[in-house]
């Protein structure tokens, strides 16, 4: 049978979703449990790989097994094998086409920038300290830019292997609570590293390195080298899937 799991994980102490060989991941933390669990060797096709030190509050995957185990039953089972920062949420069954990676339709992400001049020892795993006051106002303006339907190889890190750089980015959302700016972005689909170079264009364009409208030349340009840095993987967060 093919089911589908759905897990949440602080992503700080592995070397991304996909199985590598020089580093731990968490595919490769869900497979070895999902074997000793079910007595037998299990492929799991994840929803996003996510990259090194990049958390997720739900991640889903799909595996075919031959378990006795109650479906609804195997998180509760998981959880007793996996390390405390992967848990297991939810498994259901589903149709034998289902994959969790190509079935798709958008996903979201969620960065946090903690925006004060000192980090915080309870909030450090999980944000980009920037101790650098920035213009939300301005990064709000520069964010309706990259809304549509674009192409976004601007957004893009070497060594990606997308068929195509077009990606519908349904919004893009900034907002401050007190110190910490979210910034919120909405696709159909995300090149490599597109959500944090998002975010360090915009905190250029916050901190008054780059101007709201010339992130419209950027993505016109398709310039890498044009944008801002490449953000930090802590403070982001794959925050939700829909099929």
């Amino acid at each position: 049978m093919n089911l589908k799991l759905t897990l949440k994980y602080d992503g700080t102490e592995y070397h991304g979703w996909q199985r590598q060989p020089n580093g731990i991941t968490i595919q490769e933390v869900l497979e070895d449990t999902l074997q000793k669990v079910m007595k037998e060797k299990i492929v799991v096709t994840g929803c996003s790989r996510t990259d090194a030190g990049v958390h997720a509050a739900m991640h889903v995957s799909n595996f075919r097994c031959n378990t006795s185990i109650p479906v609804n039953k195997i998180p509760l089972v998981l959880n007793q094998f996996l390390p405390p920062d992967i848990r297991a949420v939810e498994c259901v069954q589903v149709d034998e086409d289902f994959n969790a990676r190509y079935n798709t339709v958008e996903k979201t992400y969620r960065y946090r920038i903690l925006n004060c001049e000192h980090n915080d020892p309870f909030m450090s795993r999980f944000v980009w300290h920037y101790p650098i006051t920035l213009d939300v106002d301005k990064m709000k303006t520069a964010a309706a830019y990259m809304v549509g339907e674009k192409d976004f190889t601007a957004f893009m890190a070497s060594g990606s292997s997308a068929k195509t750089t077009v990606r519908n980015l349904k919004r893009v959302e900034v907002e401050k609570n007190g110190d910490v700016i979210t910034v919120t972005a909405t696709a159909n689909g995300f090149l490599y590293n597109m959500v944090r170079i998002i975010v360090g264009t915009l905190v250029y364009v916050g901190n008054g390195k780059l101007t709201a409208e010339e992130v419209k030349t950027i993505l016109e340009e398709k310039d890498r080298r044009l944008g801002g840095v490449t953000a930090p993987p802590e403070g982001l967060r794959l925050e939700e899937v829909v099929y």
